[in-house]
């Protein structure tokens, strides 16, 4: 099935609401990276870290999901590596940039696709203390995915959703097999392959249903976008 047939189904991750989850066992590569945005002190999304001044998440986490109003940066904390109530670097975000065909669309479905922000961070964290995550690797037929996010059911340790795979695919929208919960906004997708270090290849936006299977669905990175928000920021 394809992508579009199922995006009337999908119920946006908004920030603050979730169901049960259980967290993280061992450790994964590169984790630190992965980290808890608070929004106003209060809401919640994930990002992920893929230099040591930019992160990673969702464009409808830059918005106040009661009011719809845009949140200003210095409304947003970047708590890199949160664990066990402790964070590696904390930082604040000192300018956000949405995906430049991004349009809020305040309690309505995520618009997939085009969900997915950078975040520049208001100091560099150093690399000695937080390894940024690789980005942009190629998805391959077979390649093992994994999510890894925070959620208010467990809001100071990240929850690892693995193995899951694509589904099915429409230009910069992925499905996948991830299940994920309400809370999980701007989750890294994770390409976990070959024993390697885990790599950025998409941004959770919304849960769905098909064919009477809980799945995820994701806008993939894409180089030349990030390099225009990188350059728009």
């Amino acid at each position: 099935m394809r992508a579009f047939r199922i995006l009337a189904t999908l119920a946006a991750l908004l920030p603050g609401v979730v169901h049960g989850e259980t967290t993280i066992g061992g450790k994964l590569p590169g984790e630190a990276a992965v980290g808890r945005l608070m929004l106003s002190g209060k809401a919640m999304c994930t990002g992920a870290l893929i230099s040591p001044v930019l992160v990673l998440t969702a464009a409808h986490c830059l918005y106040n999901p009661r009011t719809g109003k845009k949140l200003k940066p210095g409304q947003m904390e970047f708590q890199a590596g949160l664990k066990g109530g402790k964070a590696k670097a904390i930082r604040q975000v000192s300018v956000a940039t949405a995906h430049p065909d991004y349009i809020h669309r305040h309690k309505g479905n995520a618009q997939v696709g085009s969900d997915i922000a950078l975040l520049k961070l208001s100091k560099p964290i150093s690399k000695n203390s937080v390894l940024p995550m690789r980005y942009g690797a190629n998805l391959a037929s077979g390649d093992m995915l994994g999510v890894l996010s925070y959620t208010i059911n467990s809001r100071t340790d990240p929850i690892l959703e693995y193995p899951c795979r694509v589904l099915a695919r429409q230009q910069e929208t992925l499905v996948m097999s991830c299940e994920v919960n309400f809370g999980a906004s701007g989750a890294p997708v994770l390409a976990l392959t070959n024993g390697s270090n885990p790599a950025v290849v998409s941004v959770v936006s919304a849960k769905a249903a098909m064919g009477g299977q809980n799945v995820s669905v994701g806008t993939l990175l894409s180089a030349d976008t990030l390099k225009q928000m990188i350059a728009g920021g």
